[in-house]
């Protein structure tokens, strides 16, 4: 077990990222119908030249030589064109069929004429009408690097090509164990008790993340003692790549989540980040019998600090364990001033305008708050030693999308 020095924050996000990319399963192959949200686990490639054969671009007639010319056949999508050979012949050709071999151009029906004898005039325009092979790709060519997060788009793609398959990375399975004997999984807080805002939540973002997270993956309020803590982790590690846990990162009289980690022979990874709201959180790696490695998140209790412990430590870890690219920040303007927080690196919620260029602070940010959270779009990163005045560039973390989805 390491100490606990802060990490600082761009760092635990390396960190949290490079254990998951080391940890990643080996690929599997699925059908295309099941590829959605999934993530490339190898390039995708050209299996023939795109198109593979000449291609009409309209309803018309493929020439050969000058007009008028003689009508000789047909040719529709689908089918195999014999060769024009004679000069002053045509066929007939439909949008999407194979552009006869020996063909000088294509004539578009709305702009040709056919005289008494059937013979057909027309000019052809001045670009060919038709596609060649490879304009769109040639065989063997990369389409998409290996790590892309694979939409229908995508699957549109790998299916234009001929894949019936995919390789890819397998979704991470994930558990979320809730602490606290203050909480409530029912009805209004009072009376000494919390409504607990984790447990329906975080699956969401889990989710969002690429992971698995079965109904049955959701427990708690687990009983505040070492021993049910040490069994429910146990358990969840049992079928889940990675253990969320809410609260209990501290060291009060009722945290046990570092003795049970102490238990378990598990080895930090990160065990506390220089940022606020959010402190505390950790993530570690958690031997398996298997000889698989697991991992736990420990969420602070705070909801929002959850969240950023979330987005922090649990995001990059997710798409490490899938083979993405790790999460990048984007650079938007400040429209307001957002203080520094000395040290530490401060995450300030914030909306962005309707071009997503600029963001400004929302309110309600407290970390057991999630008023402000649900009418942000992600967070203004002010730096250790920094402030944001307005005008400023500033980086910005968004919050997670659907799983899949291109930003």
């Amino acid at each position: 077990m390491s100490e606990e020095i802060p990490v600082d924050w761009e760092q635990a996000r390396a960190l949290a990222y490079e254990a998951g990319r080391r940890a990643a399963g080996p690929a599997e192959s699925i059908s295309l119908l099941d590829a959605d949200g999934r993530t490339l686990a190898e390039p995708l490639r050209a299996l023939t030249d795109l198109p593979a054969f000449p291609t009409s671009s309209i309803d018309g007639w493929a020439v050969r030589g000058p007009k008028p010319w003689r009508v000789v056949g047909r040719v529709l999508a689908g089918g195999v064109a014999g060769p024009l050979d004679q000069d002053g012949t045509c066929v007939e050709i439909a949008t999407g069929a194979m552009v006869p071999a020996g063909a000088d151009a294509l004539i578009r029906v709305e702009e040709s004429t056919r005289d008494a004898d059937g013979l057909v005039s027309g000019e052809p325009r001045a670009i060919p009408e038709w596609r060649l092979p490879g304009e769109e790709a040639h065989q063997g060519e990369e389409l998409l690097p290996a790590g892309t997060a694979i939409d229908p788009a995508v699957i549109g793609v790998a299916a234009t090509c001929g894949y019936e398959t995919l390789g890819v990375r397998p979704r991470p399975r994930a558990a979320l164990l809730v602490f606290g004997d203050e909480l409530l999984t029912a009805g209004t807080p009072g009376a000494g008790r919390v409504r607990d805002s984790l447990g329906p939540q975080v699956p969401g973002w889990l989710r969002r993340g690429g992971a698995v997270v079965d109904p049955g993956a959701v427990a708690g309020p687990v009983q505040d003692t070492l021993e049910a803590h040490l069994e429910a982790v146990r358990g969840a590690l049992a079928t889940a790549d990675l253990v969320c846990t809410t609260g209990g990162t501290m060291h009060g009289p009722v945290d046990h989540l570092h003795p049970t980690l102490a238990k378990l022979g598990a080895e930090y990874v990160v065990n506390t980040v220089a940022v606020r709201p959010g402190f505390p959180m950790l993530l570690a790696r958690v031997p398996g019998p298997d000889g698989r490695t697991r991992f736990l998140a420990g969420l602070p209790g705070n909801p929002q600090s959850a969240v950023i412990a979330l987005i922090t430590l649990v995001a990059p870890l997710l798409a490490g364990l899938q083979g993405r690219p790790a999460p990048k920040l984007t650079m938007v303007e400040a429209s307001a001033a957002v203080p520094g927080r000395g040290a530490f690196t401060h995450l300030a919620l914030a909306r962005l305008d309707h071009d997503g260029r600029s963001a400004t602070p929302v309110g309600h940010v407290g970390s057991a708050m999630l008023r402000g959270l649900s009418n942000a779009h992600g967070f203004v990163v002010v730096r250790p030693g920094a402030q944001a005045t307005p005008g400023d560039l500033v980086p910005f973390l968004p919050l997670p999308l659907v799983a899949g989805e291109r930003p």
